[in-house]
Order: structure tokens, then C-alpha cells, then sequence
């Protein structure tokens, strides 16, 4: 490819709405145009490096016996009536209609359709096991897209799935699925990609892990204990608190507390520590915005996930208007509304002295004991896990957070989806069971997104040449110079006589802007022909990782030194694929 010819633009300035590396430099680099809020373009240079990512990602599914398929984009409502998500999933789903009046949607995941496309011929035990994978377009209407490709709306995603007979024959696959996601990720160049247990979320199933490239830009937390190995995603680490009852058990007793709507206020006026106190933070339904109240210490804070996940229904923060049930600042156990739907975090277990509000405009209870004063409450696991806290595995207080994104994902979901949608198959025996299923997805340009995140400089990328949009990047520095342009020209055809990937910059350009545009492209191998290099009979080779800087090859040996240099490269790679 001449770069003269390449479609898109490189410029320097970082746009303004550009909040991290990545997306900065894939917008700078001619990779990406925005079309819509969490929508765009690919020009040529991402797309092969999506090419790339795919390739990789087929070959390792195809060594576990997976099977391409395709499924639609635009998929029946009824099918996922069927599987009760299409009243369950929140406004992600996009649903229309057609011109008929029928319901409609997007596909933003493919369990559905999977099920739908394989039902009536896996109907006999002996068509089991098998998986069927996809690489396809699909639609997530997220309410908040940012950072480039790493949280958009539409997107390319590897989603695989499975079918069993049994659970052990399901946890031998899930194996295979679990090693082969780390071979990918090895392969495209990040084999630092760590493994965490996670939450499964509206896919459902009780097994589920995460890819997590872990990277300050990331929007995941990670919990992680260096003593032991555990590693979790936030929402699903718990949260283990140990509480040291400092204050002894006194009587319950309303006092005054004027102007004392936050925990830092009343703790300053009463004179204890947050760890005595029960904080209220207040949700709505989103069925019926009837108010979810969950108490938790007052130190800590509340995981949104992990209270979703204990209530069994979507919820979002809530508006406490003057004419509610609820007293914003002031909310207690105690006496309030029956209409309130109340949740106590584990951390408040077995604290013989708290402080809560009594439901009332400056008015708090002291001496508030859940045991005896909230006999039926109901506990669970609500809080956020923190740095330092617990180890769930070991028990040490080692816990570690970090930020991470999410690469990639594998769930057990077991029967949810076959016994929904009424798929089944004859035993050995002559009986019906319902199929066990796992699920496997990837991002594609998610995970280009990410690899950009952490293999970058000041200046661009810096791609692992197995997917890097072209091996080798020729810039000649002096096109208007025959001899210069001569050779050059020369040996562009015979790196691609070679099968070697090229970009050869061919323009009247000053050097300052060919190397600018060499950066952001990021291509591994640069190759610089120049009349000053033609005198020493030479050429100039570097890599973008800067392990080789401006080294003088005879022009005889170029073609032989950048193939020497290539196959480091990827041997260098292939050294972390186990």
C-alpha cells in the first residue's frame, strides 16, 4: 500500500472530547471517524487490524472444535420473549417495529438466536457436545459511550456458544475455552491479560470470568491479593468486614441532631466514628419507582451490581422529593415507610452500637442494635470491597484495587436458556433433558482499543506486529531523487514479492512529517532509504519499540535483515502462547 493513496487522515492536534490515549491517538491516526455517539467508522488501518484480531481469534476457536456461523443483527422480539429478557434487559435493548407492527430488536448478544438456530437439530444425545461461534456486528444502546471503542454502542464481537449434556462435560470445555482465550490474547500481544471471577449478570449461569487488561484508563475495578493470587472483578468480590464493637450496647434513644444531614456532620456533632454509623442510600425500581433503601457502615459504599443482583430487579438512584416517604438525610430502619423495600449490608452485622436517622428532619437514633431492634432484617453482601480489606481466599487485609477493561468473557450459564426457550433433547435413555450451555465472547475492536491503551507512546501506537496493519513501514526521504525513489520503489516490490505487508510512503513530504505519520500508524518495522544512506550504500532499519534504533544494513542485505527482524518480532510473541 502507497501511503500516498491511503484513505484518511494524520494530524497532530489531540482533539478535545478525546479523554484517553487511545481514542486520541486512533482519532489522530486516521483510524476511526465518529459517526453518532458510539458509533463509528473503521478506515483501512484499523480494519486490518480488526482483520488480524479475527484471524487470530478463528484460529483458536477453530482448534476447539468451534463451528462459524452467522447470526442476524435484527432478530423477532418473540424470541427474546421466549427467554424472558426482553422485558428483563434494561433500555440497552433496542426495540422497534417493523412496517407489520412486530416487535423487533437488536442484537446486543446472541444466546437467543444461538438456541433458535440449533434446536431441532440437537434433539438426540448423540449430536453432543458441539459450539458454534460468530464474528459479528452488535448493538448495545449504552447510555453512557465514551473512550473511543472501549465503551460504544455498536461493535464487533466474537460471541461462542455451547451445548452439553452434562456439567462435567460443560466445566472440560469451559477449560478449553478458559486456555484458548489466553492464547488469543498472547498472540494479539498482551499475554499480561489477567483472569478475574466476575458477575454474570443479565447473561445469567453461576460461573462466570473476565480478561482484564489492567491499565489506569480501564473503567472496571479489579480486586487483587498479591499474598495468595486472588483476583475478582469489584461487583463480584466480597466484601468481608471485621467489626470491633468499641462502644458498648446502650438503649435506643431519639436525639436531636440539627443540621446533620451527611455522616461527616453527624460524626463531627456526635463525636464517633463512621464505623458507628448505619448510612442509607436510596434507590428507585425502575418498574415503579417505589423506593429501595440499602444500609450499610458508614464508611463504606454501596455496589450497585451487587445490590441489583440481591434485590432480583433493575434499580437507579433516586429522586427524594419533599412529599415522599422518605426524609433525605434523616433515614432510619426505625419506623420507616412498609412500603420501602429494605436491604442491611453484611457490615452491619454484630455492631452492638450504631447511629441511624429516625425518619424525621434533624433526628437521629442512638444506640441502634439491628439483632434487637430489626430482628427480621435482611442482610447481604452490598459493599464495595476495598484496598486493604479482606482476602475472600486467604484472610490476610492485603487486598489491592486496580482499574482494568474488560477483553474479554467466559460463563457456565447452564440450562437458562435451553429450558426458557423450551429446547430439548432425547437421552440415552429415551428421556428429555434440557441442554447445559457456556457462552464466550470477545470485543474485537474493543481489544484493539485496549492493546493502543497499553502499547503506546508520546508519539502513537506501537502495535504487536501479529496485528499491527502492516509489517514494515518504508519511508523514503527523498521521492524527487531518482536513484533514491529507484531503489525504493525496488525494494517495496520485493518485500511484497516476499509476501511481507508494507506501507511505503512515497510522498514530497519533509522528514519531521513522514516520521510523524510512521508514529501514529504504528507499524513495527520502519525502513528509511535516504540519498545520504545511498551513499554509505546503505539503508536505515529501525523498530517502533525502539529495541532496534536507526541501524545501517547494506542495501544488498535489507530485504534479508527486515525478514532476520520480522520473525524475531514474532517469535518474540509466540514466546508468552502456551
Amino acid at each position: 500500500m502507497k501511503l500516498s493513496k491511503l484513505v484518511g487522515d494524520r494530524f497532530k492536534e489531540r482533539p478535545a472530547n478525546c479523554l484517553i490515549d487511545s481514542h486520541a491517538l486512533m482519532v489522530r491516526g486516521g483510524y476511526i471517524k465518529n459517526v453518532a455517539n458510539g458509533i463509528y467508522s473503521q478506515f483501512p488501518p484499523m480494519k486490518r487490524i480488526s482483520q488480524k484480531i479475527e484471524n487470530i481469534i478463528r484460529d483458536e476457536m477453530d482448534k476447539i472444535d468451534g463451528q462459524e456461523v452467522l447470526f442476524p443483527v435484527t432478530l423477532p422480539g418473540s424470541l427474546w420473549e421466549e427467554s424472558g429478557r426482553y422485558e428483563s434487559v434494561g433500555s440497552e435493548l433496542l426495540r422497534f417495529q417493523d412496517r407489520t407492527g412486530s416487535k423487533m430488536v437488536l442484537g446486543m448478544t446472541h444466546e437467543e438466536a444461538s438456541v433458535q438456530l440449533v434446536r431441532e437439530y440437537a434433539n438426540s444425545y448423540a449430536k453432543y457436545p458441539f459450539m458454534i461461534y460468530q464474528i459479528q456486528t452488535k448493538f448495545r444502546d449504552e447510555a453512557r459511550p465514551r473512550a473511543g471503542l472501549i465503551r460504544v454502542r455498536e461493535f464487533t464481537m466474537k460471541d461462542a456458544y455451547s451445548f452439553h449434556t452434562s456439567q462435567e462435560d460443560l466445566e472440560q470445555y469451559y477449560q478449553k475455552c478458559y486456555d484458548a482465550y489466553n492464547r488469543i490474547f498472547a498472540r494479539c500481544g498482551i499475554p499480561e491479560v489477567a483472569v478475574v471471577a466476575s458477575d454474570s449478570g443479565m447473561m445469567g449461569g453461576s460461573i462466570s470470568h473476565e480478561y482484564m487488561l489492567l491499565t489506569p484508563a480501564g473503567e472496571d475495578s479489579i480486586a487483587v491479593c498479591p499474598e495468595c493470587g486472588y483476583s475478582a472483578n469489584v461487583e463480584a468480590a466480597p466484601s468481608i468486614i471485621e467489626n470491633e464493637n468499641k462502644i458498648p450496647m446502650e438503649d435506643l434513644k431519639e436525639v436531636a441532631t440539627p443540621g446533620t444531614g451527611t455522616i461527616e456532620e453527624l460524626c463531627e456533632f456526635l463525636n464517633i466514628p463512621a464505623e458507628n454509623t448505619a448510612k442509607a442510600v436510596v434507590y428507585q425500581k425502575n418498574e415503579d419507582d417505589s423506593f429501595v433503601v440499602a444500609f450499610i457502615r458508614g464508611d463504606l459504599d454501596i455496589h450497585e451490581t451487587k445490590l441489583t443482583n440481591a434485590l432480583g430487579f433493575e434499580i437507579h438512584p433516586a429522586v427524594i422529593e419533599d412529599d415522599t416517604v422518605l426524609t433525605a438525610g434523616f433515614i432510619g430502619p426505625v419506623g420507616i415507610n412498609e412500603k420501602v423495600t429494605v436491604l442491611f449490608d453484611n457490615s452491619l452485622k454484630g455492631i452492638n452500637y450504631l447511629v441511624t436517622g429516625a425518619n424525621k428532619v434533624d433526628a437521629h437514633y442512638t444506640g441502634f442494635n439491628v439483632e434487637r431492634d430489626c430482628p427480621d432484617a435482611v442482610y447481604a453482601d452490598l459493599a464495595k470491597i476495598v484496598e486493604g480489606g479482606i482476602c475472600p481466599e486467604c484472610g490476610k487485609h492485603t487486598i489491592t484495587v486496580s482499574r482494568g477493561i474488560e477483553v474479554g468473557n467466559i460463563f457456565q450459564l447452564g440450562t437458562k436458556y435451553s429450558k426458557s426457550m423450551g429446547f430439548k433433547y432425547t437421552d440415552e435413555n429415551g428421556e428429555e433433558q434440557y441442554p447445559i450451555m457456556g457462552c464466550y465472547g470477545i470485543g474485537v475492536g474493543r481489544m484493539a482499543a485496549s492493546i493502543c491503551e497499553v502499547r503506546h507512546d508520546d508519539y502513537g501506537p506501537i502495535w504487536p506486529i501479529t496485528i499491527a496493519p502492516w509489517q514494515v513501514h518504508l519511508c523514503c526521504l527523498r521521492s524527487d531523487d531518482a536513484a533514491c525513489k529507484e531503489y525504493a520503489d525496488k525494494l517495496y516490490e520485493t518485500l511484497q514479492n516476499k509476501g511481507i505487508e508494507v506501507i511505503y510512503d512515497d510522498r514530497k513530504v519533509r522528514p519531521g512529517a513522514m516520521f510523524a505519520d510512521a508514529d501514529l500508524l504504528g507499524v513495527p518495522v520502519r525502513v528509511v532509504v535516504s540519498p545520504r544512506n545511498l551513499e554509505e550504500n546503505a539503508v536505515e532499519i529501525s523498530t517502533r519499540d525502539k529495541q532496534i534504533d536507526k541501524q545501517k544494513t547494506p542495501m544488498d542485505d535489507a530485504v534479508t535483515e527486515v525478514e532476520r527482524i520480522i520473525k524475531k518480532l514474532i517469535d518474540d510473541i509466540y514466546k508468552h502462547v502456551k
